[in-house]
């Protein structure tokens, strides 16, 4: 009886960890410049957020009673960073066992500990897509996570309800793992097409079957139904609108390649991602209504993306190309707001324009513009403050706040883990004093010899 009591509450504490909701907090943020990138530039105003959804914008707002009051007098205030392109939280990102490995979910996967997370909180991003990697010409799908540093529960990562979306790859990375890696398909550009025809196929002849047999079990109970496939079901729900493709992809002609597959199986949602070669068809991209999420001067790495230009998130706004900018990197998440900055210089596009394409632009690649991305009544409380305008040179994110809590303030990162972190040491699970011998010395060096 007592194992059994036992085992009760070890079932009862995993249920209760399982279904524990993340954060939510209620704030007042007084007297900054507020950037809300829909709606203009606000000076001197408020932003207050009840229960992690903005409540109220504008001038002279109290605060309710209890809640925190930040004074943002002289910095600015912006939507928390998104990062449209990203890998932090995540160990291995590549399942390259098959070209087509759609099955497989990254969001099995998070690793809620990474410090690569908090030190984007240190950069101002708040939301990033945790991707699979590019090894596969379909790979595995992927998740919109928060950074909600500080919980061993991977499910506090998560945005619940942020729409599914999946990684495809086209180029040299499949050929190379696949064709040259373990000879077979791909080998070649040809392959990869051949290999997403096929699965599409594949995915066709699968739901006709299920479609089938919904029809016939209403007047048969005893009709069978088809075999399962997890791989299948996922490549059926991007065919009908229910997954959308985030595509790793270079070249031009591989771009309008894969939009001319998807014109065939009716596939309307798709991102290009790096789109190096996207200014030479953005005016396709934007028929298409495809979106595109790039480097802001990143290429000439390998042979396929020898050839680009930092004029090309700029030229496809100007096409009408929902564009951003991403990361790619646990490095330069942490500097998305430079990355930004860069298509003023090459392009000239407004402080609006240039904040969208790591705020607005990527929510609206992820199916969430319309709770993150912008700083408007209704939103959730996603925010970052800088001192200094965030476009110059001269930013520093000073406060990052998700939901309403405040996951950053480096005000209050004494160990400064935003350099080097000890991971049997993290701030939340702290298990050492100044007495302990191992931190003899430890604060004189942080604090007293700077």
């Amino acid at each position: 009886m007592k194992q059994l009591f036992s085992l009760i509450f070890i079932l009862s504490a995993s249920i209760t960890l399982s279904w524990s909701q993340p954060s939510k907090g209620s704030l007042l943020i007084k007297n900054g410049t507020v950037l809300t990138v829909t709606k203009g530039t606000l000076t001197n105003s408020d932003v207050l957020i009840v229960d992690g959804i903005i409540k109220k914008i504008g001038k002279n707002i109290s605060a309710p009673k209890g809640v925190e009051v930040i004074d943002a007098t002289g910095l600015y205030v912006m939507p928390g960073i998104i990062d449209a392109h990203s890998h932090i939280g995540i160990d291995v990102v590549n399942e390259a066992t098959n070209p087509v490995t759609a099955d497989v979910w990254v969001g099995d996967a998070l690793d809620p500990m990474d410090v690569s997370i908090y030190r984007a909180l240190a950069g101002g991003t708040t939301t990033s897509h945790a991707m699979h990697g590019s090894a596969n010409v379909i790979g595995g799908q992927c998740e919109t996570i928060k950074h909600r540093f500080g919980s061993t529960n991977p499910n506090d990562l998560r945005m619940d309800g942020a729409p599914r979306t999946i990684k495809f790859a086209l180029g040299e990375n499949p050929m190379r793992v696949h064709g040259e890696g373990n000879g077979i398909i791909p080998r070649t550009r040809m392959g990869v097409e051949e290999v997403i025809r096929r699965a599409f196929s594949e995915a066709q002849a699968y739901q006709a079957k299920w479609d089938a047999y919904n029809k016939d079990k209403m007047k048969n109970p005893r009709a069978l139904a088809p075999e399962y496939s997890r791989r299948l079901e996922t490549l059926a729900d991007i065919l009908s609108g229910k997954v959308m493709i985030h595509c790793h992809s270079y070249r031009a002609d591989e771009i309008l390649m894969l939009m001319n597959v998807c014109k065939d199986f009716g596939v309307k949602k798709i991102c290009f991602q790096h789109v190096n070669e996207g200014f030479k068809v953005a005016p396709e991209l934007a028929n298409f209504g495809a979106y595109a999420s790039v480097f802001a001067d990143w290429w000439a790495y390998k042979f396929e993306v020898y050839y680009s230009t930092a004029y090309n998130a700029a030229i496809l706004t100007r096409n009408g190309v929902v564009t951003s900018i991403n990361s790619d990197s646990p490095d330069l998440i942490r500097h998305l707001y430079h990355e930004a900055a860069k298509t003023q210089h090459y392009g000239g596009l407004s402080d609006d324009e240039a904040l969208s394409l790591i705020t607005i632009n990527p929510a609206k690649q992820l199916g969430v513009e319309d709770r993150i991305g912008s700083l408007e009544e209704g939103k959730e409380g996603d925010v970052a403050i800088f001192r200094n305008h965030p476009l110059s040179v001269y930013a520093v994110p000073v406060r990052t706040i998700i939901d309403g809590v405040v996951y950053f303030d480096i005000d209050k990162d004494p160990s400064d883990i935003r350099v080097s972190i000890d991971p049997d040491n993290l701030p939340t699970f702290q298990q050492y004093t100044e007495e302990d011998r191992c931190m003899d010395g430890v604060f004189e060096y942080l604090f007293e010899n700077r």
